[in-house]
């Protein structure tokens, strides 16, 4: 699936193609390609922002490479896709059968709207 987060830079609205993170350590900063998840302590960056990353005096840059072009859909994020629509189209309203030896559900004496315990309530079905 592509990418829709934006630059972390100050008023750029370019899509983000890599992540910066720092090693504070090793007084190193890290360029690679666009993390699968935004991580807290990272920063995602557009090409032209990537390109021109500067970093403070006696710092080292670690640049790993870059995608040239958007990332390709991938049949694994297809499958998951339709697979995530086929389950929201199944109809969750539909009562699941009880399992054997499970109790059956509490109904309400004829003639009642609900028969009322406490909080709970017993709705008859329609």
């Amino acid at each position: 699936m592509g990418s829709i987060r934006q630059c972390s830079r100050s008023a750029c609205q370019r899509a983000a193609v890599a992540t910066l993170t720092y090693v504070y350590a090793d007084s190193t900063a890290v360029l690679g390609p666009l993390a699968t998840y935004a991580e807290p302590h990272s920063y995602d960056l557009c090409a032209l922002h990537a390109e021109k990353l500067t970093v403070p005096r006696g710092w080292e840059v670690l640049r790993l490479a870059l995608p040239s072009g958007p990332p390709e859909p991938n049949p694994d994020d297809l499958l998951a896709l339709a697979n995530a629509v086929r389950e929201a189209a199944v109809d969750r309203t539909a009562p699941e059968p009880a399992p054997p030896g499970s109790k059956t559900p509490l109904t309400p004496p004829p003639g009642e709207q609900g028969a009322r315990r406490g909080h709970l309530r017993v709705l008859r079905e329609r």
